[in-house]
């Protein structure tokens, strides 16, 4: 039986990073923009709490990992805010179409 060692989630979380970028680059609508935004938070709470399991760090992983979740959550919450705002005001939520923000 193969045991599930460091370097395994090292990969998961790489590719939830290429992924994340990979969404911020292509994508135009603002709502998948905050998808790979989102991916790439995720990846590096997987970093975090492998390296402080694996590495035998007790908590120190485990709080970093609580405070980029708060922060992802605060992050999500302002960001989808202003989305539904720009929407309210211009009827798309593509980064592309919104010439400018108004007050």
């Amino acid at each position: 039986m193969m045991e599930i060692g460091l370097s395994h989630y090292l990969v998961v979380s790489a590719v939830l990073f290429c992924l994340g970028i990979l969404a911020l680059a292509t994508r135009r609508n603002a709502v998948l923009m905050l998808m790979g935004i989102e991916f790439i938070l995720n990846s590096a709470n997987i970093n975090l709490i492998a390296f402080s399991h694996y590495q035998g760090l007790n908590l120190e992983g485990h709080v970093f990992a609580l405070f980029v979740i708060i922060l992802a959550a605060a992050e999500a919450a302002v960001a989808l805010a202003i989305v539904l705002h720009v929407y309210r005001m211009n009827n798309t939520v593509d980064a592309d179409r919104i010439s400018r923000l108004k007050e």
